[in-house]
């Protein structure tokens, strides 16, 4: 997902993993088959809607750990069977493609290729930094203070990445910096890792657009765009001073590293020129998602129907900023992989398998519901290492989101409340694979996977930390009880 003139292209992560990709590929294909047509013929006492569905499930998240196949591909595959063995009709099958949750993805792209094509989000990134100074921390902090404002105008942590990305690479040659350096490390790591995160707080990932649909189509609760961002405020800042902290910690600058003048910044916007026609267009247009995104308390109107709105005008011509063509090279990759997802979880719904999977994953937390301390801690760690068998983040919460609405419904317990948690909760990450912000970061070859696996496990302790302290004393605040 490149702008042009933004970056060289990341290497593939195939070509860096190498054979292992191949095998642990080669395996899953096998298990496609052999797993899901064992479950389909063995006696288990299901009903056989039932049982049939949980055969084609078994494939989807199969082929979604191992990459089997293409994560979208291997979900449109499993929504065709549901539909061509009649465990559904096409309409439940299919289901994710009319949900809103979709559509807003599609929307988030578009606004992300609004800001990226127009060089808005370049400008913003260069006046940021160039404000807070030239020194090595100063840059650092920059570079995770950006990624995060631009949360707000490049609602996509892929995105992001590819556009941080060409302003890490550049500062890497300011700072003449090897790749295996410190700097460049600490640079890449970071902005990648809190690419990710920052996704979660608010709603602009394809993770936090997947569960407040989720929500608001199974338990009726809808959530504000406002007031996600409302809930998780303390954490995004904390979460900026501690990433900086902690990366000048484990990845301090080499002593005789050069850092690059202020002169820099002002230079690269001077490349830039004055603010073009298209710039100018784009900061209206997102400004304006933005002002009705956080007002929505006030007039209700969804936030997809916001995006949409917005991305639609933007593709009017001469008006707008984008072309046809903007849509004709757009990755719609993710679009249907969401769209699949989704349609699983309805499947599943409508089979009854919900039931069974909500029994057998959360049935044990019964003792310890009512005391919200006790309750956090097991939701967040409980979804943590959930998500290490279903890699996507997308596929972990369109498959469990339903059950953990089913858990709050059954147990009398805030369904907004938990939702929450669960979501914020697969924001912690060890391994490139569980995230394609990850995946893209990763591929550009400047950190290693253990240097992932050391920032995201000490971040993951920080994340819940901070989560023990908002759940109990600062959501009921805020209405959230």
């Amino acid at each position: 997902m490149a702008f042009p003139g933004y970056m060289e292209e990341p290497a593939s992560p195939s070509k860096q993993a190498g054979g292992s990709d191949f095998l642990v590929a080669t395996v899953g294909q096998i298990l496609c088959v052999v797993v899901p047509v064992a479950i389909w013929l063995l006696p288990l006492g299901l009903a056989p809607q039932t049982q049939h569905a949980f055969a084609i499930l078994a494939f989807m998240v199969i082929a979604w750990i191992t990459h089997a196949t293409e994560y979208s591909l291997a979900g449109l595959i499993g929504c065709f069977l549901f539909w061509a063995l009649r465990v559904v009709p096409f309409d439940q099958a299919f289901s994710g493609f009319a949900n809103e949750t979709t559509w807003f993805l599609f929307a988030a792209l578009l606004l992300g290729r609004i800001a990226g094509k127009s060089g808005l989000a370049r400008r913003v990134a260069f006046s940021i930094m160039g404000v807070l100074g030239a020194g090595y921390p100063s840059i650092l902090f920059g570079l995770i203070l950006t990624d995060f404002l631009l949360t707000f105008i490049v609602p996509s942590g892929i995105a992001r990445v590819v556009i941080m990305a060409s302003i890490a690479l550049a500062l890497v040659e300011a700072f003449q910096a090897k790749k295996g350096s410190n700097i460049a490390r600490g640079m890449f790591l970071i902005l990648t890792y809190t690419g990710n995160i920052f996704d979660k707080m608010i709603i602009a990932g394809a993770g936090s657009i997947t569960a407040a649909g989720v929500i608001a189509k199974d338990v009726g609760v809808e959530i504000s765009w406002a007031q996600w961002l409302l809930a998780f405020l303390p954490c995004s800042i904390v979460t900026v001073l501690v990433a900086w902290w902690l990366t000048l910690w484990l990845y301090p600058p080499e002593p005789l590293a050069a850092a690059p003048h202020r002169s820099f910044f002002r230079d690269e916007l001077d490349k830039m020129g004055p603010w073009s026609p298209a710039q100018i267009k784009s900061a209206v247009l997102i400004g304006c998602a933005i002002l009705l995104w956080i007002t929505d308390w006030l007039h209700h109107q969804s936030p997809v129907l916001i995006a949409l709105g917005v991305t639609l005008f933007a593709l009017l011509p001469r008006i707008g900023v984008l072309e046809p063509a903007d849509m004709r090279t757009l990755d719609y990759m993710p679009v249907f992989f969401v769209a699949t997802a989704i349609g699983m979880g309805n499947v599943l719904d409508a089979t009854k398998g919900v039931d069974l999977l909500s029994q057998a994953a959360l049935g044990w937390i019964d003792p310890f519901v009512g005391n919200i301390f006790a309750t956090t801690a097991i939701l967040y760690w409980t979804a943590f290492v959930y998500h290490f068998l279903l890699a996507s983040e997308i596929s972990m919460l369109a498959t469990s989101m339903p059950l953990v609405m089913s858990f709050a419904h059954t147990h009398g317990m805030n369904p907004l409340q938990i939702g929450l948690i669960w979501t914020f909760a697969a924001g912690g990450k060890l391994f490139a694979y569980q995230s394609g912000v990850l995946i893209v970061g990763y591929a550009y070859g400047y950190f290693a996977a253990r240097d992932l696996v050391r920032i995201g496990a000490l971040l993951t302790v920080v994340e819940f930390a901070v989560l023990m302290v908002m759940v109990p004393f600062y959501w009921p605040l805020i209405g959230i009880h």
